[in-house]
């Protein structure tokens, strides 16, 4: 080798040392954030300036305005600050349920279930979409579970009542009617399904 061609391999073995020990120096864009603020960096879920119970707030103001789709979108944020919360989760279905997307809400009311499982309300919410699409073992089944978990329920007996017309059993639905009215003496709706049926 000539004397220029180990002066330039002398160079370039420099240089790459050189740029070696710069990059040991460098941190990762996480460490670098995290250096500058001096503090951790912040999540998706942080974003948000509100905390789930806020947020579960402002989404059923949205839903008593009728805006459905802002209000799924808030519950939706919700349940990603505070995952496996029954209650959003069952809001979740019931605002879908509303927009007419049946099998939506059912997933949501059986992971609401799961979830909390001695909850009347999410049985009677099953009971309603099984009646619908005409599965009419399953809303039974659900409304037992319901009248099990509060048999003081007077919607759930008016539930059923109902159910057992769609089903043609009108003197099992009387008795569930007259139940209804016994523990709400005043409860119209009750009375008005009742006189249909005599």
């Amino acid at each position: 080798m000539t004397f220029f061609q180990l002066l330039m391999l002398g160079a370039s073995a420099f240089f790459a040392y050189k740029i070696y020990e710069h990059v040991q120096t460098l941190k990762d864009p996480q460490e670098l954030d995290e250096s500058a603020s001096g503090e951790p960096q912040r999540t998706a879920e942080a974003f948000s300036t509100f905390d789930s119970s806020s947020l579960i707030d402002k989404a059923d103001e949205a839903m008593s305005e009728g805006d459905l789709q802002k209000a799924l979108a808030i519950y939706s944020e919700a349940n990603i600050k505070a995952p496996n919360n029954a209650d959003t989760i069952f809001k979740m279905g019931y605002n879908l349920a509303l927009q007419e997307r049946n099998d939506e809400a059912l997933d949501y009311y059986k992971e609401a279930l799961a979830l909390d499982k001695e909850n009347p309300y999410i049985h009677q919410a099953l009971a309603s979409l099984y009646r619908k699409d005409k599965e009419y073992a399953s809303a039974r089944m659900h409304l037992n579970a319901s009248i099990a978990l509060d048999e003081n329920d007077k919607i759930t007996y008016y539930n059923y009542g109902n159910l057992l017309v769609d089903m043609k059993s009108f003197d099992e639905a009387k008795s569930m009617y007259m139940k209804a009215i016994e523990i709400d003496a005043g409860f119209t709706e009750a009375k008005e399904e009742l006189a249909k049926l005599q």
